[in-house]
């Protein structure tokens, strides 16, 4: 009589085993909507691609949400746990009074990614050939449209009143309706905007990450609650984007292309290099995940300029260091 309980204990031990073993894996998942798929995000597919989060222990699942609304409330609703995004989205959250803010807690990108592409060579560019044109800009409140704004008044011009802008169409169709005929300008990341210089649609003629200066344009956030329950989790997924970025400050573009390849199938290599040149020689890629006083506070300005900041949001309440600091130091 007794060999039944035996086995009906060793069963329930296995089972238990089982369990744990799956709380485990379990625990090492992470998902990540990124806000677009661009080469302006190429740490992140190096991390991915290189090995950097699994080293970590981490399994991460990568899905595109376009557009930073939609990504905003992805991570809300609980369907991603981190967002790749702007960081204005965090401060609009904060504004909204939510009892669980978003917070930031490494940065990917430091400048805009966007450049500005016109339909025709008119040679020597000029901003004053903005004046009385039609721009095809991005979404009203979006990091992007800030930033181009902020550009643009640099330049002298109002971008509400010196030309026609429009910013009705979804992100994701944005290129699509440059490329049908909608607007003379637009404002476009990599690699759509080489795409379009080699099909002969459309010639870069300045960048808005030049012009606007460095700020924390796109950072990986989390809620305050996820980051709280998985601390271990987030120093782990910073160390691996520590790594990323590192291994892109020290490779050539067509090594970091060679790299991403797998993340734009449908885009030529030459393409694929000439983009992450653009970026790395204007220091768009972010050397170390830390998000700065001074880009928070220049942020905040380009916010200020287009009218989208309520008031200044002070960088701690947002923005968690320590994960990035860590990572600075810990990481060879």
């Amino acid at each position: 009589m007794k060999k039944p309980r035996i086995a009906a204990a060793a069963l329930a031990m296995l089972v238990a085993v089982l369990l744990l073993s799956g709380c485990g894996a379990k625990d090492g998942n992470i998902k990540i909507g990124e806000v677009t798929r661009s080469v302006f995000y190429a740490p992140q597919y190096v991390a991915l691609e290189k090995g950097f989060f699994k080293d970590e222990g981490l399994n991460v699942e990568l899905q595109t949400t376009a557009g930073g609304d939609k990504t905003m409330t992805a991570l809300l609703a609980g369907q991603i746990n981190v967002a790749l995004v702007g960081a204005e989205t965090s401060i609009y959250v904060y504004q909204q009074g939510a009892e669980d803010p978003v917070i930031n807690f490494a940065g990917l990108t430091q400048t805009d990614g966007t450049f500005l592409v016109a339909r025709e060579d008119k040679g020597a560019f000029d901003w004053d050939q903005l004046k009385g044109s039609i721009f095809l800009g991005q979404r009203k409140g979006g990091m992007p449209q800030m930033a181009g704004e902020f550009t643009l008044k640099k330049h002298g011009i109002d971008p509400h009143g010196d030309l026609e802008l429009i910013q009705n169409i979804d992100f994701a169709n944005i290129t699509a309706a440059f490329a049908s005929g909608t607007g003379q300008y637009v404002q476009l990341f990599e690699p759509q905007a080489s795409i379009f210089e080699k099909e002969g649609r459309g010639h870069v003629v300045a960048s808005f990450g030049t012009e606007s200066g460095k700020l924390p344009y796109t950072v990986f956030m989390a809620k305050q609650s996820y980051i709280k329950n998985n601390q271990e989790k987030i120093q782990k997924f910073t160390n691996a984007l520590q790594k990323a970025q590192t291994w892109v400050q020290e490779h050539s573009p067509e090594e970091i292309a060679q790299a991403i390849a797998p993340y734009f199938k449908d885009t030529d290599m030459d393409i694929l290099t000439s983009s992450v040149k653009r970026y790395k020689e204007q220091g768009t890629y972010a050397e170390t995940p830390a998000i700065t006083e001074e880009q928070w506070n220049n942020l905040q300005n380009v916010m200020e300029s287009a009218g989208e900041l309520k008031e200044k949001v002070e960088m701690q309440s947002v923005v968690d260091p320590a994960f990035a600091e860590k990572a600075a130091g810990d990481v060879k």
